[in-house]
């Protein structure tokens, strides 16, 4: 490798598959940019190396950066969300006792029902649920807040590591988890719990990890940040090609990487679930995108979104927390570094969250831009405009 050595964290999710491809395919070295790849044993572990210094860059749940440089999590460091590295990809599991609760209310399997999901799961709590995420600041917690906070439906929320979910659920340490793939049908192949549902059925195209830097290295390094955005893009426009995902899937299936079996990454990559163990599966569209309809693009409303919940559940000023959020996604960075490469670029930063019932022609650079759609289980509209 030659160039501007970068060390970069991840964590072993289907997710990191564009940093491990810019790397293993050398879209960053064709950049010049010798990219270290880091595995770290948790989200927590990622932050502190980063905010250390250890770490030029990292993956990192897309409300991490936010709540750090808000000062929460007992860390506050100035980060930048540069670009989004991928959206959805999360699955909803229960453990067996509660989907035999399910069961025995009249609910059928549907990966995609959000609105009688939680209904059946209302029908059969006994008492609060206990819910795992992998971390407190996470859209995984943000999903499942939204979603069962609609119904009033007591929840108790715990994180836990991810290779975790399947014991904690068997153990009756939590009842039901959301987390990335492959950890959910990690679970379901060790028959510890089911899945019940697919993150995409709560929001439809939410923003799941981003790429990550300091500030400060941010702005002192502004050649090295462009090529490192360029490489992860150009790796997520070639992820985003379906002829190229059993190539991916073998690469992130090495011991460096994810360390599990092919055909469990596999179903994350092409959105073909295994809800039960030894079903046929599920199709689930747009389960997991890395590059479709500006899919990388770091909205400033998506920030406000979650500035907003994050302002509201710990107490903060909404006006400060909110125009701390929109700093943190760098819609300009990603005009300035990817614009120049011809990316067809939205005409504006902000949109109405939620607002796209089908895919949808915008104003955009080229005029080629179609975002995909983004609907809230509920149909409400997050409009960046009403605070």
């Amino acid at each position: 490798m030659s160039g501007a050595v970068m060390h970069c964290g991840f964590v072993p999710l289907v997710d990191a598959a564009p940093l491990i491809i810019a790397h293993e395919l050398g879209f960053a070295a064709n950049e010049g940019v010798s990219l270290v790849l880091l595995k770290q044993p948790s989200w927590s572990a990622l932050r502190d190396m980063l905010v250390m210094g250890h770490l030029e860059a990292a993956q990192m749940l897309s409300p991490m950066p936010i709540a750090m440089s808000l000062g929460l999590g007992g860390i506050k460091a100035q980060v930048d969300a540069l670009m989004v590295l991928s959206v959805n990809g999360n699955v909803i599991a229960a453990s067996n006792t509660l989907v035999e609760r399910m069961r025995a209310q009249g609910w059928e399997s549907d990966l995609g029902d959000a609105g009688g999901v939680s209904a059946a799961l209302e029908k059969a709590a006994q008492g609060p649920l206990r819910f795992g995420v992998p971390f407190p600041f996470s859209m995984h917690r943000e999903l499942v807040e939204y979603w069962l906070g609609k119904r009033g439906l007591q929840i108790e929320i715990s994180s836990v590591p991810p290779p975790m979910m399947g014991q904690a659920l068997t153990s009756g340490e939590i009842d039901a988890f959301c987390v990335g793939e492959p950890w959910g049908s990690r679970a379901v192949d060790t028959e510890a719990g089911e899945l019940i549902l697919a993150g995409r059925a709560i929001w439809a195209f939410s923003p799941e990890k981003v790429l990550a830097a300091r500030r400060d290295w941010t702005s002192d390094n502004p050649n090295q940040v462009a090529a490192l955005m360029r490489a992860v893009f150009h790796a997520g426009r070639w992820l985003h090609d379906p002829d190229n995902r059993v190539i991916a899937t073998d690469i992130l299936a090495r011991q460096e990487y994810l360390g599990l079996p092919a055909d469990v990454i596999e179903r994350a990559m092409k959105g073909h679930l295994l809800a039960q163990a030894r079903s046929l599966g599920t199709e689930v569209q747009g389960f997991l995108h890395f590059n479709v309809g500006a899919a990388n693009f770091p909205w400033r409303s998506q920030a406000q979104w979650i500035g907003t919940n994050l302002a509201r559940r710990y107490g903060l000023d909404l006006s400060l927390a909110v125009e701390i959020a929109r700093g943190v996604f760098r819609s300009d960075l990603y005009r300035n570094n990817l614009g120049e490469i011809g990316v067809d670029l939205p005409g504006a930063s902000d949109k109405q969250e939620g607002a796209l019932s089908h895919p949808t022609a915008v104003a955009s650079t080229r005029g080629e831009l179609i975002l995909q759609r983004d609907r809230f289980f509920d149909g409400a509209i997050f409009d960046p405009a009403s605070r």
